[in-house]
């Protein structure tokens, strides 16, 4: 039995792939296409050219890793790598919550340790070539042991936390996990702007003048609990410009990335605001925090049916099974779901995103949110148009051309 589960694992890994891989290679093609007449003046001959092989590079290195990353994959499952590992571990400490942690801080730093040449890549030859990277190596460093400590404290103490309560608790476990996650999403949606990005980003009040009193008086006419307006130092890694809001409750923040406020216009600006505004007048935030929960719920309760089943461990070649060895069993397993998910929450997104376009244009107006569209994609080197299942698959949001004819009827 669990040589066939272990089949069925690897043969999913291997169609994941063969998708993932075909979808890329279907989106690369749309690149030598005729482009569609409502942006085919977007781009000139010479930026167009560019974009395209921005995207040819990002899509070569990705199958690389994607490639790499499978072969490690189905060789540690064909060969017990997981067992041998357990084995390891067990010789160190008889206690289950530092097994776990000892268990997954090990398979974290070899798996760090395989992906940082690719990461190095991205960052200090692709994003340096086509003019968006502005991370200093000194930066890159400190973001990684930044980066290192917050998954030392967080993640290790929830994995300390979950291992804890499964040994005291057993299957019915699943109730407390769920609860203690739950939680810590909802902490972290509330105080994320206040406690966690300030720890990588500086912030600052965003300066009287034209633009913060456009969107005050912005915010004022459609009743939005406006709190702070913030201008996050994103320049400082990238080029690459974005705007968000936080916050649950009465109170919000919005975040402007400093080049964003360089590279637009108070009224491109004001309509991007109106759009994510949108989304809290249609509750899309409150509604994918549920959505998640109960994500999140659904998971911890099968995970609690199949935690302590020996056939967990036995599928990753383990004689005797532990709490960390089914959580590795149990994502493998759950990847099929995982997918489905993903793809039902991507469609929900992208109708969000329509509903918080159509809430813009309704309360500012259609062509500034355009052109702000217009320009991000530009300056981002988008794809004007990627191909319709590469779109359904990977694309939280719809592309530039359908959120413009959207805005335009």
């Amino acid at each position: 039995m669990a040589q066939t589960v272990l089949y069925i694992i690897i043969g999913f890994i291997v169609f994941e792939f063969v998708l993932s891989k075909t979808l890329s290679w279907m989106n690369m093609k749309t690149w030598y296409k005729t482009l569609p007449p409502e942006v085919k003046d977007l781009y000139d001959a010479e930026k167009y050219v560019k974009a395209r092989d921005y995207a040819n590079a990002n899509n070569k290195i990705g199958t690389l890793s994607a490639s790499l990353s499978l072969i490690i994959t189905i060789s540690f499952l064909s060969f017990h790598g997981f067992a041998w590992l357990d084995d390891v571990v067990r010789a160190y400490t008889a206690s289950p919550i530092w097994q776990c942690l000892i268990f997954f801080g090990l398979f974290s730093l070899v798996s760090s340790i395989i992906s940082l040449p690719f990461e190095l890549y991205e960052t200090f030859v692709i994003e340096e070539k086509f003019g968006f990277n502005k991370t200093t190596p000194l930066l890159y460093i400190t973001d990684k042991l930044k980066m290192l400590a917050l998954s030392i404290v967080l993640g290790g103490g929830l994995l300390a936390l979950l291992t804890f309560l499964f040994g005291v608790l057993g299957n019915k476990f699943w109730i407390a996990g769920w609860a203690l996650v739950s939680s810590i999403s909802i902490l972290v949606a509330m105080f994320y702007t206040n406690v966690l990005l300030p720890v990588f980003n500086k912030l600052t009040p965003l300066e009287s003048g034209e633009l913060r009193s456009a969107i005050e008086k912005y915010a004022a006419g459609v009743q939005f609990p406006l709190t702070n307006i913030l201008v996050m130092d994103g320049s400082k890694r990238s080029t690459k410009a974005n705007a968000f809001f936080s916050g649950l409750g009465h109170k919000k923040n919005i975040v402007l990335y400093d080049n964003l406020i360089n590279d637009m216009t108070t009224d491109e600006i004001t309509a991007v605001l109106a759009h994510e505004v949108g989304h809290y007048k249609k509750k899309h935030i409150l509604q994918s925090m549920v959505l998640s929960v109960g994500q999140m719920g659904l998971l911890f309760f099968v995970f609690g049916l199949l935690a302590d089943n020996q056939l967990m461990g036995e599928v990753l070649g383990a004689k005797q099974n532990s709490f960390h060895l089914s959580l590795v069993a149990f994502s493998l397993l759950f990847a099929p779901i995982s997918m489905v998910t993903g793809l039902l929450m991507n469609l929900f997104s992208r109708k969000n995103e329509y509903e918080a376009d159509a809430y813009a244009k309704a309360t500012y107006g259609a062509a500034p949110l355009i052109s702000s569209l217009r320009k991000l994609t530009i300056n981002h080197l988008g794809n004007l148009q990627p191909h319709p299942a590469y779109v359904f698959f990977n694309y939280s949001h719809p592309t530039f051309l359908q959120r413009m004819k959207a805005m335009q009827a």
